[in-house]
Protein backbone atom coordinates (compact mmCIF):
# COMPACT_ATOMS: atom_id res chain seq x y z
CA UNK A 1 0.00 0.00 0.00
CA UNK A 2 3.13 2.55 0.27
CA UNK A 3 3.81 1.89 -3.41
CA UNK A 4 -0.27 3.37 -4.34
CA UNK A 5 0.73 7.02 -4.65
CA UNK A 6 3.97 6.61 -6.62
CA UNK A 7 3.09 3.84 -8.78
CA UNK A 8 -0.80 4.81 -9.09
CA UNK A 9 0.46 8.49 -10.09
CA UNK A 10 2.26 6.67 -13.01
CA UNK A 11 -0.25 4.24 -14.03
CA UNK A 12 -3.54 6.85 -13.83
CA UNK A 13 -1.93 9.64 -15.86
CA UNK A 14 -1.42 7.49 -18.35
CA UNK A 15 -4.12 5.35 -18.40
CA UNK A 16 -5.40 9.24 -19.01
CA UNK A 17 -3.39 10.39 -21.23
CA UNK A 18 -3.32 7.11 -23.35
CA UNK A 19 -7.30 6.50 -23.53
CA UNK A 20 -7.95 7.17 -27.93
CA UNK A 21 -6.39 3.93 -29.23
CA UNK A 22 -7.12 0.57 -28.40
CA UNK A 23 -3.69 -1.11 -27.96
CA UNK A 24 -2.48 1.42 -25.12
CA UNK A 25 -5.97 0.58 -23.45
CA UNK A 26 -5.43 -2.79 -23.09
CA UNK A 27 -1.85 -2.15 -22.58
CA UNK A 28 -2.02 0.37 -19.18
CA UNK A 29 -5.55 -1.22 -18.35
CA UNK A 30 -3.30 -4.53 -17.57
CA UNK A 31 -0.68 -2.60 -16.09
CA UNK A 32 -3.30 -0.95 -13.71
CA UNK A 33 -4.87 -4.67 -12.74
CA UNK A 34 -1.86 -6.36 -12.69
CA UNK A 35 -0.29 -3.58 -9.62
CA UNK A 36 -3.94 -3.67 -8.04
CA UNK A 37 -3.95 -8.05 -7.91
CA UNK A 38 -0.50 -7.37 -6.14
CA UNK A 39 -1.72 -4.97 -4.09
CA UNK A 40 -4.98 -6.75 -3.34
CA UNK A 41 -3.42 -10.08 -2.52
CA UNK A 42 -0.84 -8.32 0.09
CA UNK A 43 -3.14 -6.63 1.55
CA UNK A 44 -6.01 -9.28 2.17
CA UNK A 45 -7.33 -10.41 5.28
CA UNK A 46 -6.63 -13.23 7.34
CA UNK A 47 -4.27 -16.35 6.90
CA UNK A 48 -5.83 -18.87 4.64
CA UNK A 49 -3.37 -20.51 2.28
CA UNK A 50 -4.08 -20.35 -1.39
CA UNK A 51 -2.02 -21.86 -4.14
CA UNK A 52 -0.51 -20.90 -7.01
CA UNK A 53 -3.07 -22.38 -9.16
CA UNK A 54 -6.14 -20.13 -7.34
CA UNK A 55 -3.73 -17.18 -7.57
CA UNK A 56 -3.12 -17.77 -11.06
CA UNK A 57 -7.02 -17.94 -11.62
CA UNK A 58 -7.88 -15.23 -10.01
CA UNK A 59 -5.28 -12.80 -11.58
CA UNK A 60 -6.13 -14.03 -14.88
CA UNK A 61 -10.04 -13.70 -14.73
CA UNK A 62 -9.19 -9.93 -12.73
CA UNK A 63 -7.25 -8.67 -15.40
CA UNK A 64 -9.33 -10.36 -18.38
CA UNK A 65 -12.43 -8.99 -16.65
CA UNK A 66 -10.77 -5.26 -16.29
CA UNK A 67 -9.59 -5.04 -19.95
CA UNK A 68 -13.33 -5.87 -21.06
CA UNK A 69 -14.94 -3.37 -19.05
CA UNK A 70 -12.34 -0.72 -20.36
CA UNK A 71 -13.15 -1.67 -23.81
CA UNK A 72 -16.61 -2.05 -23.67
CA UNK A 73 -17.10 1.42 -22.44
CA UNK A 74 -14.87 2.59 -24.78
CA UNK A 75 -16.53 1.50 -27.91
CA UNK A 76 -19.75 2.82 -25.93
CA UNK A 77 -17.89 6.63 -25.52
CA UNK A 78 -16.98 6.16 -29.29
CA UNK A 79 -19.46 9.01 -30.52
CA UNK A 80 -19.50 11.32 -27.60
CA UNK A 81 -17.89 14.20 -26.65
CA UNK A 82 -13.94 14.23 -26.13
CA UNK A 83 -14.76 15.25 -22.45
CA UNK A 84 -16.69 11.88 -21.54
CA UNK A 85 -13.79 10.06 -23.11
CA UNK A 86 -11.71 10.86 -20.51
CA UNK A 87 -13.70 9.41 -18.18
CA UNK A 88 -13.63 6.14 -19.63
CA UNK A 89 -10.59 5.07 -17.80
CA UNK A 90 -12.40 6.16 -14.33
CA UNK A 91 -15.69 3.67 -15.30
CA UNK A 92 -13.25 0.85 -16.09
CA UNK A 93 -11.14 1.09 -12.57
CA UNK A 94 -14.67 1.69 -10.71
CA UNK A 95 -16.14 -1.50 -12.16
CA UNK A 96 -12.55 -3.53 -12.40
CA UNK A 97 -11.71 -2.84 -8.55
CA UNK A 98 -15.39 -4.80 -8.19
CA UNK A 99 -13.89 -7.63 -10.13
CA UNK A 100 -10.39 -7.43 -9.00
CA UNK A 101 -10.61 -7.49 -5.18
CA UNK A 102 -13.07 -10.09 -4.44
CA UNK A 103 -11.43 -12.26 -7.26
CA UNK A 104 -7.98 -12.46 -5.59
CA UNK A 105 -9.56 -12.16 -2.10
CA UNK A 106 -11.84 -15.36 -3.26
CA UNK A 107 -10.31 -17.92 -0.73
CA UNK A 108 -11.85 -15.31 2.49
CA UNK A 109 -15.47 -15.63 0.36
CA UNK A 110 -15.04 -19.58 0.50
CA UNK A 111 -13.56 -19.97 3.82
CA UNK A 112 -14.03 -17.11 5.79
CA UNK A 113 -11.79 -14.33 7.82
CA UNK A 114 -10.71 -14.70 11.72
CA UNK A 115 -12.99 -13.06 14.16
CA UNK A 116 -11.81 -11.91 17.25
CA UNK A 117 -13.28 -10.56 20.50
CA UNK A 118 -12.11 -7.43 21.96
CA UNK A 119 -9.48 -8.65 23.54
CA UNK A 120 -7.89 -10.07 20.22
CA UNK A 121 -8.69 -14.04 21.15
CA UNK A 122 -9.92 -16.09 18.18
CA UNK A 123 -13.67 -17.22 18.25
CA UNK A 124 -13.87 -18.64 14.48
CA UNK A 125 -13.70 -17.56 11.03
CA UNK A 126 -16.47 -15.76 9.23
CA UNK A 127 -17.36 -15.59 5.51
CA UNK A 128 -19.98 -12.93 6.58
CA UNK A 129 -17.31 -10.30 7.60
CA UNK A 130 -15.40 -11.30 4.37
CA UNK A 131 -18.31 -10.18 2.38
CA UNK A 132 -18.44 -6.63 4.55
CA UNK A 133 -14.55 -6.18 4.47
CA UNK A 134 -14.34 -6.81 1.46
CA UNK A 135 -17.14 -4.56 -0.15
CA UNK A 136 -15.80 -1.94 2.37
CA UNK A 137 -12.19 -2.23 0.62
CA UNK A 138 -13.97 -2.10 -3.16
CA UNK A 139 -15.92 1.36 -1.73
CA UNK A 140 -12.52 2.77 -0.35
CA UNK A 141 -10.60 1.82 -3.64
CA UNK A 142 -13.44 3.41 -6.27
CA UNK A 143 -13.29 6.85 -3.63
CA UNK A 144 -9.76 6.93 -3.79
CA UNK A 145 -9.68 7.12 -7.36
CA UNK A 146 -12.11 9.62 -7.89
CA UNK A 147 -10.30 12.40 -7.63
CA UNK A 148 -7.37 11.27 -9.18
CA UNK A 149 -9.17 10.09 -12.09
CA UNK A 150 -12.26 13.05 -12.29
CA UNK A 151 -10.26 16.32 -11.74
CA UNK A 152 -7.28 16.08 -14.30
CA UNK A 153 -8.98 15.19 -17.26
CA UNK A 154 -11.29 18.47 -16.69
CA UNK A 155 -8.48 20.61 -15.95
CA UNK A 156 -6.27 18.71 -19.28
CA UNK A 157 -9.35 19.10 -21.83
CA UNK A 158 -9.37 23.17 -20.80
CA UNK A 159 -5.43 22.99 -20.86
CA UNK A 160 -5.59 21.70 -24.27
CA UNK A 161 -7.11 24.40 -25.77
CA UNK A 162 -4.08 26.92 -24.85
CA UNK A 163 -1.30 27.78 -27.39
CA UNK A 164 1.01 26.63 -24.12
CA UNK A 165 0.29 23.03 -24.35
CA UNK A 166 -0.56 23.41 -28.15
CA UNK A 167 3.06 24.19 -29.11
CA UNK A 168 4.63 21.96 -26.53
CA UNK A 169 2.19 18.54 -26.34
CA UNK A 170 4.89 16.44 -25.34
CA UNK A 171 4.30 18.15 -21.52
CA UNK A 172 0.56 16.45 -21.82
CA UNK A 173 2.06 12.98 -19.98
CA UNK A 174 4.13 14.87 -17.24
CA UNK A 175 1.90 17.27 -16.31
CA UNK A 176 -0.78 14.63 -16.16
CA UNK A 177 1.31 12.18 -13.81
CA UNK A 178 1.98 14.91 -11.86
CA UNK A 179 -1.79 16.05 -10.99
CA UNK A 180 -2.78 12.90 -10.22
CA UNK A 181 -0.15 12.45 -8.01
CA UNK A 182 -0.96 15.35 -6.12
CA UNK A 183 -4.94 14.15 -6.02
CA UNK A 184 -3.37 10.69 -4.43
CA UNK A 185 -1.38 12.26 -1.87
CA UNK A 186 -4.20 13.41 0.08
CA UNK A 187 -7.24 10.87 -1.67
CA UNK A 188 -5.29 8.01 -0.60
CA UNK A 189 -4.94 8.12 3.42
CA UNK A 190 -8.27 9.81 3.52
CA UNK A 191 -10.13 7.00 1.67
CA UNK A 192 -8.21 4.02 3.39
CA UNK A 193 -9.38 5.57 7.13
CA UNK A 194 -13.18 5.59 5.55
CA UNK A 195 -13.49 2.76 7.35
CA UNK A 196 -11.66 1.03 10.54
CA UNK A 197 -8.72 -1.16 9.92
CA UNK A 198 -10.05 -3.68 12.95
CA UNK A 199 -13.64 -3.30 11.76
CA UNK A 200 -16.47 -4.79 13.92
CA UNK A 201 -19.47 -6.78 13.41
CA UNK A 202 -22.83 -7.85 15.75
CA UNK A 203 -22.79 -10.90 16.64
CA UNK A 204 -26.28 -11.68 15.63
CA UNK A 205 -25.23 -10.67 11.78
CA UNK A 206 -22.88 -13.79 11.94
CA UNK A 207 -23.42 -17.34 10.45
CA UNK A 208 -25.67 -19.37 13.08
CA UNK A 209 -22.95 -22.03 13.41
CA UNK A 210 -20.56 -19.15 14.25
CA UNK A 211 -22.54 -17.45 15.78
CA UNK A 212 -24.24 -20.60 18.13
CA UNK A 213 -19.84 -21.89 18.75
CA UNK A 214 -19.24 -17.87 20.11
CA UNK A 215 -22.26 -17.72 22.51
CA UNK A 216 -20.78 -21.36 24.14
CA UNK A 217 -17.49 -19.62 24.75
CA UNK A 218 -18.75 -16.52 26.03
CA UNK A 219 -22.68 -15.52 26.20
CA UNK A 220 -22.03 -12.02 26.97
CA UNK A 221 -20.03 -11.20 23.68
CA UNK A 222 -22.56 -8.64 21.79
CA UNK A 223 -19.90 -7.67 19.09
CA UNK A 224 -16.47 -9.10 16.89
CA UNK A 225 -13.85 -7.58 15.48
CA UNK A 226 -12.16 -8.69 12.07
CA UNK A 227 -8.88 -7.42 10.02
CA UNK A 228 -10.46 -6.17 6.73
CA UNK A 229 -7.81 -5.87 4.84
CA UNK A 230 -6.31 -2.52 2.86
Amino acid sequence: MSAQVPMNMTITGCMLTFYRKTPTVVFWQWVNQSFNAVVNYSNRSGDTPITVGQLGTAYVSATTGAVATALGLKSLTKHLPPLVGRFVPFAAVAAANCINIPLMRQRELQVGIPVTDEAGQRLGHSVTAAKQGIFQVVISRICMAIPAMAIPPVIMDTLEKKDFLKRRPWLGAPLQVGLVGFCLVFATPLCCALFPQRSSIHVSRLEPELRAQIRQQNASIEVVYYNKGL
